[in-house]
């Protein structure tokens, strides 16, 4: 891969390695239940096993993998227990990010909030399933950014893979894109408005019904 060759900083290189590979795991490249050969992987992407090696362990730290003696780094399921775990989470912290994105954000990134939000209203008339979770991702990511708060960002960003996992699940769902690009709509508006109760309000909607719940009242 261009750029991997030039560096011997290793915990550099580790992190571009891990960063792929929690990218694989999340869009479903690496399935579940899937071996990741330490060896294979480095002539993939064309750099030692060293990167690759410790790449895996903060996969295995962050309970995305898991190291067994006769299979070696596998793939880990993802259960229903972990879909509701994170979207307590979600739940808690993502209402809060929103409040804050209202009071904080930028005319730059509400200018980003506004082209993801068209574009989730294009990808939404083709049906583009794979396209939206993109859109969805970049879309929460913003209001991490508007927040302000490192601390929301860091916890969220770790939670990359589950969200990431939880958004496919609930996007499948049939008429479930429709509604989804409202509930942004409704945040985005929210958000421009700097009606940062309203913002709170309708991402913790949005993210009740993203885990088959009912809106926020």
């Amino acid at each position: 891969m261009s750029g991997f060759y030039d560096t011997k900083d290793y915990s550099s290189l580790s992190e571009k390695v891990y960063r792929i590979l929690r990218e694989g795991i999340a869009e479903g490249r690496y399935q579940t239940g899937e071996c990741l050969v330490e060896m294979k992987i480095a002539e993939e992407l064309g750099v030692s096993r060293t990167p690759v090696r410790e790449a895996l362990k903060q996969l295995e730290l962050e309970d995305l993998v898991a190291s067994h003696p006769n299979r070696g780094v596998v793939v880990k399921a993802f259960s229903s227990e972990d879909l509701q775990d994170v979207s307590t989470i979600r739940h808690l912290l993502e209402g809060q990010a929103a409040y804050w994105a209202a009071e904080r954000v930028t005319e730059l990134q509400l200018q980003e909030l506004k082209e993801v939000v068209e574009l989730m209203e294009f990808y939404t008339g083709k049906n583009d399933a794979s396209h939206l979770v993109q859109l969805d991702t970049r879309f929460h990511e913003l209001i991490y950014e508007a927040s302000g708060s490192r601390t929301i960002r860091h916890i969220l960003a770790s939670l990359h893979h589950n969200i990431r996992k939880a958004r496919q699940s609930s996007l499948t769902m049939p008429d479930r894109a429709a509604c989804s690009l409202h509930e942004h709509i409704q945040i985005y508006q929210a958000i421009e408005r700097h009606d940062a109760p309203a913002a709170k309000l309708q991402m913790e909607s949005h993210v009740a019904i993203a885990a088959g719940g009912r809106p926020v009242e």
